[in-house]
C-alpha cells in the first residue's frame, strides 16, 4: 500500500485526466456547451482582438516590444510556410489570409492551455477535427477551381500509370486524400492532449511534495529527505512548462505547414 508523498496520486491522476475529459455546462440533449466551448470562444476574441490591435499600431517605422514580435512572426511565416511551399506571390497573397488566421488560431488555443486552470481548445479532438475538416475543405475548393471537377479527380492518380494497376492507385490516392484529415486532427490533439498530462502530472508530483513540506516547515525546520525532492520537482515542473512553450508554437507552425503543402499539392499542375 502507498504511503508518504505519493500515497494519493493514482487518486489526482483520475481527476486529472477528468478534468482533461472536460465539462458540460448546458446539455441541449443533442449537443452541449462544454468548458472546452467557453474557452474556445475566449480564444477567438483574443485572437480577433490581437490582430485588431496589432493592424492598428502597423507602420513603416520598426516597432518594439509585442508588436515587433508578432510582425516578426507573420514575416517568418510569410516566408518560410508561403513561399517557401506555396511558392509565387500569387498564391501567396491568395492563401496566407487563411493560413494565417489558422496558425493564430491553433497558436493561441495551444497558449491559453497553459494558463493553470484554463482549457486549450486544441485539446479536444472535436475542436482539432473540425479544424482539419475547414482546411480540407479549403484545399479541395481551391484544387477544384483550379483545375475542375473532374480533372482534379481525374489527377488523383499520376500519369504513365498502367491501365487496371492506375485504378488501385487512384484508390490508395483517394484513401491518402481523406487521411490528411487525420494527419491534421490527430496529431495535433495527441501532442496537445499528452502535453497537458505531463504537466499536469508534474503539477501534482510537486504538489504532493511541497505541501508536506510547507506544513512541516510551520512546525520545525526542513526535512533533509523529502525537501530535495521537492525543489527537484518544481525545478522539473518549470522546464516542462518551457517545453511545452516550445511545442506550442512548433505545433500551430505544422498544422500550418501541412495545410500549406496540402493547398499547394491541391493547385499545382499534374
Amino acid at each position: 500500500m502507498e504511503s508518504g508523498p505519493l500515497a494519493g496520486l493514482s487518486h489526482h491522476i483520475e481527476e486529472l485526466l477528468a478534468d482533461l475529459g472536460g465539462m458540460d455546462i448546458i446539455d441541449f440533449g443533442w449537443g452541449s456547451i462544454t468548458t472546452y466551448s467557453v474557452w474556445l470562444l475566449i480564444v477567438l476574441v483574443l485572437v480577433f482582438a490581437l490582430i485588431w490591435v496589432v493592424k492598428s499600431r502597423v507602420s513603416l517605422i520598426p516597432k518594439k516590444g509585442p508588436t515587433a514580435a508578432i510582425e516578426a512572426t507573420v514575416d517568418y511565416i510569410r516566408k518560410e510556410v508561403g513561399f517557401g511551399v506555396l511558392g509565387h506571390k500569387e498564391a501567396v497573397d491568395k492563401h496566407m489570409p487563411f493560413l494565417f488566421t489558422v496558425f493564430f488560431f491553433v497558436l493561441g488555443a495551444n497558449l491559453v492551455g497553459l494558463i493553470p486552470g484554463a482549457k486549450a481548445a486544441t485539446g479536444t479532438f472535436s475542436v482539432t477535427l473540425t479544424l482539419a475538416l475547414v482546411c480540407f475543405v479549403y484545399f479541395n475548393y481551391y484544387g477544384i477551381k483550379h483545375s475542375g471537377l473532374w480533372i482534379y479527380i481525374k489527377n488523383l492518380c499520376p500519369q504513365g500509370i498502367y491501365p487496371g494497376l492506375n485504378i488501385m492507385v487512384w484508390l490508395i490516392e483517394l484513401l491518402s486524400l481523406f487521411l490528411r484529415i487525420v494527419t491534421l486532427s490527430v496529431r495535433l490533439f495527441a501532442n496537445m492532449y499528452a502535453g497537458h498530462i505531463v504537466i499536469g502530472a508534474f503539477a501534482i508530483l510537486t504538489t504532493l511534495f511541497i505541501f508536506p513540506e510547507i506544513n512541516a516547515s510551520s512546525l520545525g525546520p526542513l526535512s533533509l529527505g523529502t525537501a530535495p525532492a521537492s525543489i527537484a520537482w518544481m525545478l522539473l515542473l518549470v522546464a516542462m512548462y518551457g517545453m511545452e512553450l516550445l511545442v506550442v508554437f512548433i505545433q500551430a507552425y505544422v498544422f500550418t505547414l501541412l495545410t500549406a503543402v496540402y493547398i499547394q499539392m491541391a493547385t499545382s499542375e499534374h
